[in-house]
């Protein structure tokens, strides 16, 4: 028809310029638009063009589990500067992703930028504002002080944030970055443009994505998977407006989420049975989540992020207290049960989604009640580095929503391992060390590989931080890192204080964990 906007993912792939900024939509699998990205590689490698792209990724676009996204674009040439809130990751057994392998040889210049402050930047270019002022990062990676969301030696050529005073407080700033093309992904479109996202997980930054091109000039390709009458779709399912639109790519294949080709209840069209739903197996992964769970409250908002604290919301269930507090996740969910592994950033049963920028101004404001993570490193100030991770780099996403997470939040709970490579048992109520672990997570101060918690901003702030592992609880006070707990079958001094890589302080109240922890019958009214 005439005027139409529907076309082929290369037709799509071929309105890109050589040096255009190109901004994704997506987290790993979910709302990736894989077939865009998939056309923009092919294009490369048949004409070389487009070349020298600036690639701006809120999340991460693909994964190590089946979703390529970024990494179609990872070819010599196509990328010059990389901007991402996230990165592709997976196990430390597998190859790195191309784009890891680009980041570490300084073929691109990438940087790990706090996702909300991506979303942020690209809210300013929208609106024609110079750019965001925040204390979200003071004191960690993100500040100019230390590698100013730098990743590489190329990036390091060129800030992107610098320190400034305004009104007598100190913060940072972050330009804003006008995209050339924005790339999402929904489910339906109408031949206007209109898009509506019922059968996906969440909205990420679709609209924020689509203002922030459109109105500095540049074009909007929205991959869907199915494509609708015009005037067919109702107003209020419509999250992106066809004025907005541009082009139109249908991919009839395309996946939920990795490996996903469509759950209704990730998108809410159903809720599962909650007896559907697998609760974790005995061992001291799960002895960790369940002493992560007494520090919460009934009536509580919780964030929870990758690893230990991925478990906790299996433990209310297996307890019967599912619905006791309420589960918020950086890509949009509220309520439900976060799912884990590769679905990870989804939910089943939410209650609401909200669009990722609003999620993460609800984050950084510390609106929440408390945050649920992990760590990979502690040192004596308290802080902790979850982002980086030398030796295999793409074993950890980068920071994701870590950063605009932890920075004002009233009440976070760390959890991990004491030490990585320990062979552990949990017996008779007790906790054994087969063999001992050789890498030292505790580490000296000046000693983490990067600061993505402030311990010292922490403190200033008055930040409840307690620290869970497998045989004993810390807590960040005022006069350092103190043992507050004590698994049972523990030495206090060779197994713990001889183990750490810095002086850890020990309460004179020092408390045993409660032994029910330990056992593989369920907690019951000693959950409460």
């Amino acid at each position: 028809m005439t005027g139409s906007k529907i076309r082929t993912a290369s037709e799509a792939a071929a309105v890109i310029a050589d040096g255009a900024i190109v901004a994704v939509n997506s987290s790993s699998g979910l709302c990736c638009p894989d077939l865009v990205l998939e056309a923009i590689g092919a294009r490369y490698a048949e004409e070389n063009h487009p070349r020298g792209l600036t690639m701006i990724h809120p999340i991460a676009a693909g994964d190590m589990f089946g979703t390529k996204g970024i990494d179609h674009l990872a070819q010599d040439g196509l990328i010059d500067t990389i901007i991402g809130g996230s990165y592709p990751s997976g196990p430390s057994s597998s190859e790195p992703p191309k784009i890891w392998q680009m980041i570490l040889d300084e073929s691109v210049a990438a940087y790990n930028v706090p996702s909300g402050i991506v979303f942020d930047i690209m809210r300013e270019a929208a609106g024609m504002r110079p750019g965001v002022i925040t204390k979200v990062g003071l004191g960690t990676f993100v500040d100019p002080d230390q590698d100013g969301c730098a990743m590489n030696e190329r990036a390091r050529e060129k800030a992107i944030v610098r320190r400034m005073d305004f009104e007598g407080e100190e913060w940072l700033y972050f330009p804003s970055i006008k995209p050339d093309v924005a790339i999402i992904r929904a489910s339906t479109a109408d031949e206007r443009g209109n898009l509506t996202f019922e059968h996906e997980g969440a909205y990420l930054g679709a609209m924020e994505l689509a203002l922030a091109a459109h109105n500095c000039g540049g074009k909007v390709i929205a991959q869907v998977k199915r494509i609708a009458q015009s005037g067919s779709l109702r107003p209020h399912d419509v999250r992106v407006p066809g004025i907005l639109v541009d082009y139109i790519v249908e991919a009839q294949d395309q996946l939920q989420t990795t490996a996903t080709s469509y759950d209704p209840a990730i998108s809410g069209e159903l809720f599962r049975p909650l007896d559907t739903f697998r609760t974790p197996e005995f061992d001291a992964a799960k002895v960790m989540a369940r002493r992560v769970a007494l520090e919460l409250q009934p009536g509580w908002a919780v964030n929870i992020g990758f690893g230990i604290s991925a478990n906790v919301p299996r433990i209310f269930l297996e307890e019967g207290h599912h619905g006791d507090v309420t589960w918020v996740i950086e890509q949009g969910a509220v309520g439900g049960i976060p799912l884990l592994d590769f679905k990870f950033g989804c939910s089943s049963n939410a209650e609401a989604f909200v669009a990722s920028p609003q999620q993460f101004t609800y984050f950084q404001a510390g609106g929440f009640d408390a945050s649920l993570l992990s760590f990979l490193q502690i040192d004596a100030d308290g802080s902790v580095n979850v982002s980086k991770l030398a030796f295999r780099p793409h074993v950890t996403a980068g920071a994701g929503g870590f950063v605009d997470i932890t920075t004002r939040a009233a009440k976070i709970v760390f959890s991990g391992y004491f030490n990585a490579g320990a062979k552990l048992a949990v017996e008779d109520g007790k906790l054994k060390i087969e063999k001992e672990g050789k890498v030292v997570k505790l580490v000296e101060s000046g000693e983490l590989e990067q600061v993505s918690f402030s311990g010292k901003r922490a403190r200033e702030r008055g930040q409840d931080v307690t620290y869970v592992t497998e045989r004993c609880v810390m807590k960040l006070l005022p006069e350092g890192v103190t043992v507050t707990e004590i698994a049972p079958g523990m030495d206090i001094q060779t197994d713990i204080l001889d183990k750490a890589g810095f002086a850890l302080k020990v309460s004179p109240d020092l408390k045993t964990m409660p032994e029910f922890l330990f056992n593989p019958e369920k907690m019951g009214a000693r959950f409460r």
